[in-house]
């Protein structure tokens, strides 16, 4: 409608500029007209100037429209100018628009603040730093943590914090890192985590961290009090029938508290002292031998890595274990590619292996067609050894435990074996884990980042 009127009052501007130029070419021979020729000359002038007036007008009021646009100044008006309908209509137009961006302005405004109070409120730093090294947001736990004001720059809060700031420098991306931090004086264990992403043509990198040196010291306390009741289980398991076989021992040397001469001992009372003896030794040994498994669990090797063919090495576990496995009736197989190599202490890998396989072929034990496969690929940033039996499976009940130190499933079991190898695969920066549902075997897996 407004384009329509616009249109229109421009082709009726048009046409009485037309119809001036014909009068004045009708009396522009006749000299006796010649002040007529130049009023209508003078007309001419006014009609040709309100004509380009009255169009640019219009560019002039929407070039005002974009700039305010640009420059998101929503306080220019268009009201006010009386030029008619047609530009009133287009004036309440713009005013629509101006107010719509206004209202969009408002509520994006809103939003970042409302988002810039939960990232405040986060119970975890938050530090954003775009590609220039600038700092573009870095959170108040963020400030609380590392105990610096926002600095503008990177290169500021690396001369603040070198070793923190080299530790993030040095991961890649969606890294994540448990940090030892010494900031003024007090000593943070830091969880920290890298994000690389790209927004508007920018590279930002995305840092969050949280202190949780008090989640971890009520971890710690946890592991120990549950470490000191399993010790102190065995150990009573051990100590108690020695105490009360050497009372044993003290009544049958003695006779209403007086010690008996070695005369007056019958060789039945010293065949019971040769049992209870023995029996006191074999207790003993017993916990020597508990002792020493506790040892060798706190005390894992320095790793010696080297880059190994997998295949190769599961073939000859494959060959060292077939025999025993097929005694059972258990059929053992291996599927891994040529080309798969890992860096490992082939070793310490080699004990967790033989560990794994042992204990898949007494969860088959009595089973008809048991079957053990080792698989071994690559998936995404990681390489992946697995262990899979078609037992009777673990009970999810005891999934959680069966890493836990001194647990065992077995009755002659140390329960020391897949604790022992949860920390080899530690010290190899991977984890070892298992999938399992009862009736359905269990699949566990070595898994090495790279």
């Amino acid at each position: 409608m407004v384009s329509k009127r616009f249109a229109f009052l421009v082709i009726l501007r048009i046409a009485l500029l037309m119809l001036t130029l014909t009068a004045l070419a009708f009396i522009f021979a006749r000299t006796e007209l010649f002040f007529n020729q130049i009023i209508l000359l003078g007309v001419i002038i006014l009609q040709v100037s309100e004509l380009i007036r009255f169009i640019t007008h219009t560019n002039r009021e929407l070039a005002k429209l974009l700039m305010a646009i640009r420059y998101s100044d929503f306080s220019i008006s268009f009201k006010g100018n009386k030029k008619g309908k047609s530009f009133k209509e287009l004036q309440e137009a713009f005013v629509e628009i101006i107010e719509a961006f206004k209202k969009v302005s408002v509520e994006k405004e809103a939003q970042f603040k409302f988002l810039q109070v939960i990232v405040d409120n986060l119970k975890v730093g938050v530090l954003a730093i775009k590609e220039d090294y600038s700092i573009e947001l870095m959170n108040s736990e963020a400030q609380n943590l590392l105990k610096t004001a926002t600095p503008n720059y990177w290169k500021q809060l690396q001369q603040l914090l070198p070793h923190f700031s080299q530790e993030i420098t040095d991961m890649e991306d969606a890294d994540k890192r448990l940090l030892e931090l010494n900031i003024k004086g007090e000593k943070l264990q830091v969880s920290a985590q890298v994000n690389r992403l790209k927004i508007l043509n920018y590279r930002y990198t995305i840092v969050t961290f949280q202190d949780i040196k008090s989640e971890i010291e009520q971890k710690e306390i946890e592991a120990w009090h549950k470490l000191i009741r399993i010790l102190t289980h065995e150990i009573m398991n051990s100590v108690t029938p020695v105490t009360s076989l050497t009372e044993t021992m003290l009544m049958l040397l003695q006779d209403d508290g007086r010690p008996l001469s070695l005369e007056e001992l019958s060789e039945e009372t010293l065949e019971d002292l040769r049992f209870s003896m023995k029996t006191i030794q074999k207790r003993s040994e017993g916990l020597l031998h508990f002792v020493d498994d506790y040892r060798r669990l706190t005390r894992i090797k320095a790793l010696e890595l080297e880059d190994v063919q997998v295949k190769g090495m599961l073939d000859e576990m494959a060959m060292l274990l077939k025999a025993e496995a097929e005694k059972d009736g258990v059929r053992l197989s291996v599927k891994a590619p040529e080309y798969l190599s890992i860096a490992m202490d082939r070793k310490l890998i080699e004990q967790v292996l033989i560990n794994l396989i042992t204990n898949a072929r007494h969860a088959l034990e009595g089973k008809a067609n048991g079957e053990i496969r080792i698989n071994a690929y690559s998936d995404q940033h990681q390489k992946i050894i697995e262990i899979k039996d078609n037992g009777i499976g673990i009970d999810a009940a005891k999934m959680e435990e069966i890493f836990i130190p001194f647990y065992s499933t077995k009755q002659q079991g140390s329960g020391i074996g897949l604790s022992l190898s949860k920390q080899i695969m530690k010290k190899h920066k991977g984890d070892l884990s298992v999938k399992s549902q009862v009736g359905d075997g269990a699949t566990f897996y070595l898994t090495f980042k790279y």
